[in-house]
């Protein structure tokens, strides 16, 4: 066996990394978004990267919209009601007592 048999042997022979199954954190899209957003404001990029940075762009915003949105519907106030504990969907307008 050659040295370069055994390089490629040794590459090829590595576990493939795992796939990131999960999305990134809420925090991380927005800011992508944010860097996303300065890049085209620039103003100096070719049209075809524009465009793929628009898109990008949106992905991460339909992704921090529904990261927001499913944080909104975990926000509950827990109230008693005799025995029984009751979740009730936080009402923004109703202050807290």
């Amino acid at each position: 066996m050659s040295s370069s048999d055994t390089l490629c042997t040794h590459r090829y022979n590595k576990a493939m990394p795992e796939e990131k199954t999960s999305s990134p954190t809420f925090e991380a899209s927005l800011q992508e978004l944010e860097r996303i957003v300065k890049e085209l404001e620039k103003g100096d990029l070719p049209l075809e990267q524009s465009l793929a940075l628009f898109e990008s762009g949106m992905r991460l915003s339909a992704d921090c919209k529904r990261q927001l949105e499913e944080a909104e519907s975990r926000v509950e106030i827990l109230m008693r009601k005799g025995a029984d504990v009751v979740a009730v969907p936080f009402d923004f307008e109703k202050p807290l007592k």
